[in-house]
């Protein structure tokens, strides 16, 4: 009889813990909104990574993943669009508050976008295909294994973003001036970029 394997699945955690809290194109992002646009506006941008990313979890566990070994430049092709568009999403956190005139054209993202986002996320990719491949085991229980899987994931990164974006927020009141503010947007977009650089040379 094949049994679920509940202790894989709980040595999971730690790894889990430290990819959802440690800093990465996630949290870069909603810790910048949390300061340019407050806690209530990335609301839905927090949501969006939130039910965003246990679902992508959820698809490549259950089968997105033998695409990519059947036909590997699809997965060529997403990494270039990853790139791409992370280097978009740093420019636009760079100009966040150069000016007044990029200040009120730039909003928060949107539930759609945050969620969509972690399909060109490249850190979310790491974090998914490690999970699939290190912590199942391939028997008849692994569709309800990845379920739990992106359970956990889901609390996890909820607990993530409401930190980052919170301490984003805190932020507020000591970047009240344009050149505080400005040099912070600065330096979570070169944290953007320099989290793209293991999927550059991967």
């Amino acid at each position: 009889m094949q049994t679920f394997p509940l202790a894989l699945l709980v040595t999971s955690f730690p790894f889990l813990i430290s990819m959802g809290f440690t800093p990465g194109p996630n949290n870069i992002l909603v810790a910048s909104s949390g300061v340019n646009f407050g806690f209530r506006a990335t609301i839905p941008h927090m949501l969006g990574i939130t039910f965003g990313f246990p679902l992508m979890l959820l698809i490549v566990g259950l089968g997105l993943a033998r695409m990519f070994i059947a036909f590997p430049p699809l997965h060529a092709l997403l990494k270039y669009i990853c790139i791409a568009y992370m280097l978009y999403l740093a420019w636009r956190i760079s100009r966040a508050s150069a000016v007044d005139e990029a200040r009120r054209t730039i909003k928060p993202m949107t539930f759609a976008q945050g969620a969509a986002m972690q399909w060109v996320n490249g850190k979310g990719w790491v974090v998914a295909l490690s999970l699939v491949t290190t912590y199942t085991v391939v028997n008849r229980t692994l569709p309800l294994q990845i379920a739990a899987l992106s359970a956990m994931c889901l609390f996890i990164t909820m607990a993530s973003v409401c930190c980052w974006t919170y301490f984003g927020a805190l932020l507020r009141n000591f970047l009240q001036t344009e050149t505080r503010r400005r040099w912070f947007n600065y330096s979570m977009a070169a944290l953007l970029v320099v989290s793209i650089i293991p999927v550059i040379w991967e």
